[in-house]
């Protein structure tokens, strides 16, 4: 049993605007790392190739140990996804959007969604179209929690939130880190933010992911 959670060897990719370089990096389970970098520096890219049915890149992605590529649904039962970009069903109330969704989980736990939510201050009954952004975002990471995921990919997930709100988002976070095995990934431009609340940045510049070091 490796005690990598995530890891990148040798990782190419290239679109018709953009290229990720040679992108390696192995991730322990139990902090939160943060890749840092401006608007299409590549962050969002590396997270789709993680997320991505298809094989997009050369080179190797590896979820515990064992390469994603062609394990797509599997991978996905240990990984929670949030970001702005996510869709759900907009009429949907959040209890509707786990029942409906969750049943594409093995692992899925209602009443621990239920009691995720509540503790966010997240009512079941609220619509997702009618949540604010903040509230979105606790949505989905209440989701993310509720099927087991090990590892969580945020992308963006604190941007334009008031200061009360990323206090909050990140307390979740440490005591999600403390009470379960799990390790996460997020991406900023905000790197106050980050060297504040994270324990390892990287830097991405022009598709080129340097090394994780220790944050201030």
């Amino acid at each position: 049993m490796t005690d990598k959670c995530l890891e990148f060897k040798n990782v190419c990719g290239k679109s018709r605007k953009f290229a990720l370089k040679d992108v390696s990096f192995a991730l322990e389970p139990g902090y939160i790392y943060a890749i840092a970098g401006e608007n299409g520096a590549g962050k969002s890219t590396l997270m789709k190739y993680i997320l991505s049915e298809k094989t997009l890149y050369t080179g190797s992605i590896l979820f515990e140990g064992e390469e994603i590529d062609g394990r797509h649904a599997a991978v996905m039962n240990g990984i929670g996804f949030v970001s702005e970009e996510n869709k759900f069903f907009d009429e949907r109330s959040a209890n509707q959007i786990g029942e409906l969704l969750g049943v594409f989980y093995d692992n899925f736990d209602m009443k621990l969604y239920k009691e995720t939510l509540k503790s966010m201050d997240i009512a079941g009954s609220h619509t997702y179209m009618k949540m604010s952004r903040g509230e979105k975002i606790k949505m989905q990471l209440a989701f993310a929690i509720a099927h087991g995921s090990r590892l969580l990919l945020l992308d963006e997930a604190t941007a334009g939130l008031d200061p009360v709100y990323r206090i909050e988002f990140f307390d979740v976070l440490r005591k999600l880190l403390a009470e379960e095995n799990v390790t996460v990934l997020m991406s900023s431009h905000n790197m106050t933010e980050i060297e504040k609340n994270t324990d390892y940045v990287a830097i991405m510049k022009d598709g080129r992911l340097g090394g994780f070091n220790e944050s201030i």
